[in-house]
């Protein structure tokens, strides 16, 4: 496994990211705990979670599976950088009482006591802000986040979903304030498919020092082989990418995508992942595998070297949004 700093932090952190979203509502207890045993064993020691993982009537159940998983002992704890987010409803049946959601202060102590509880642990690594929250101003969540890091139950802070000027206010009022680190990391939707966070949200991360964490580098499954595994009889495309291949422009894309990467040997999805790792500000995309095969595809991905012809010929079937103002201005 290959390792990077996480952002400007001293942080030292694997360049896959173990998504847990999974744990739960697809995969069960015992599989879950393996596939982090594997992990573990891999050298991947950057696990992201997330407070309402598990959904719906078992919001929660993620981070208690990990937290299971901790209680086995081993240095399992020790050895892992736990990140988990604050900002989702977690009433059962999607009402949430006054205060029980978002970034208030109120809601922060409460959801991070209540996540150290699920998680059996004292301390969370990265506490990140799931999504920006337009009602509180920064000064109270860094109050809030100030009070934890001084407890000792966070020690640093980051974003998700966050559009590039929100990242930029955020650490401007933390270096403001003083005393406050800011943000160190942006977790956000970026993959071969989807490259709009090129535009703004990256820029504004390395500007700041953030390490940038993509989540559904596959894009829903669309950049890991979905019509070669139709054609060969395999899982068919659901959801997102069921969605796009139903639009003959994109499926002939996605084509053009496996027919490329066919040419040069190469896995989809592996090659996929891989392309994320060649761009600027990526700490390491967060893989969600259901299945330990699936892990171990996706850790072949680190030592993948894509040519520059490769690489040209990936840009020509997703070109990018271009820099930002040129992308839309003069």
């Amino acid at each position: 496994m290959k390792y990077t700093q996480l952002g400007r932090t001293g942080l030292k952190v694997s360049r896959l990211v173990l998504g847990t979203m999974n744990f739960g509502p697809q995969t069960d207890e015992a599989d879950s705990h393996a596939i982090m045993d594997a992990a573990l064993d891999a050298g991947i020691n950057f696990f992201d979670t997330a407070n309402v993982y598990g959904w719906g009537e078992n919001k929660g159940r993620t981070e208690s599976i990990i937290g299971s998983w901790f209680a086995k002992g081993g240095e399992r704890r020790d050895k892992v950088v736990l990140a988990t987010k604050v900002y989702g409803n977690m009433g059962a049946d999607g009402a949430a009482w006054p205060n029980h959601d978002k970034l208030s202060a109120v809601n922060i102590r409460r959801a991070v006591d209540a996540s150290l509880k699920r998680l059996r642990t004292d301390y969370i690594d990265l506490y990140q802000f799931h999504h920006v929250d337009r009602s509180t101003p920064f000064e109270e969540i860094w109050q809030a986040i100030d009070v934890l890091v001084q407890q000792g139950k966070i020690l640093y802070a980051g974003s998700s979903n966050f559009p590039g000027y929100k990242i930029a206010q955020a650490n401007e009022i933390a270096a403001r304030r003083g005393g406050t680190i800011g943000l160190v990391s942006e977790q956000c939707l970026y993959n071969l498919a989807e490259r709009r966070a090129e535009m703004e949200v990256i820029p504004a991360a390395q500007e700041y020092g953030l390490g940038v964490i993509p989540w559904s580098p596959l894009h829903g499954g669309l950049l890991g082989g979905v019509i070669k595994k139709e054609v060969q009889g395999g899982r068919r495309a659901s959801g997102r990418a069921a969605d796009t291949l139903a639009d003959p422009a994109a499926r002939a894309q996605i084509q053009s995508y496996e027919d490329l990467l066919d040419k040069h040997g190469l896995e989809p999805g592996e090659a996929a992942l891989a392309w994320l790792l060649t761009r600027p500000g990526v700490t390491g995309p967060i893989v969600g595998p259901r299945t330990a095969e699936q892990l171990e595809s996706a850790i072949r991905a680190v030592e993948l070297e894509l040519g520059e012809e490769l690489l040209t010929g990936l840009d020509e079937i997703f070109p990018g949004p271009g820099p930002s103002p040129e992308a839309f201005a003069w």
